[in-house]
């Protein structure tokens, strides 16, 4: 399916930004919608939602204008705790928003059919987090 849903796209990016979506929601709509991955950049406050085949590609601003600079450093402790408070404790993606640049991540590249998020870091960082329920499959 190379055609994606811009208007489920969009109003699933405004839920999110709001905090009114859980992100096990995020990606079956996303899914839905015909996207199979999506980039967050921090740097440039902008969601790209890629198609699952073809070039189609969907791009919308992070308008929040109150974010921390990205930190130099990359913290993987820090991400992994704002991590877990999102997925245990319901943290709003804000707030998450806020501690990964903290933690000095510039921007993830969310895989909803690899099932992972990778976020990266400005030294080349590289911390992979699988959905909750999803693991590492063994590869030859």
């Amino acid at each position: 399916m190379a055609h994606m849903d811009t208007s489920l796209i969009q109003a699933t990016a405004l839920r999110t930004l709001a905090g009114t979506i859980s992100f096990p929601d995020v990606v079956g709509t996303l899914q839905q919608a015909g996207v199979e991955y999506y980039h967050v950049d921090y740097v440039a406050l902008r969601q790209t939602f890629y198609a699952d085949a073809g070039h189609a590609v969907v791009a919308l601003p992070i308008p929040w204008a109150d974010l921390p600079a990205v930190a130099a450093d990359f913290d993987a402790a820090g991400l992994q705790a704002a991590i877990r408070d999102s997925q245990q404790h319901g943290q709003s993606y804000r707030d998450f928003t806020r501690r990964a640049m903290a933690a000095g991540v510039h921007g993830y590249y969310a895989h909803l059919r690899g099932k992972r998020v990778l976020y990266l870091g400005r030294q080349g960082d590289l911390h992979i987090e699988w959905f909750p329920g999803a693991a590492p499959t063994a590869r030859l």
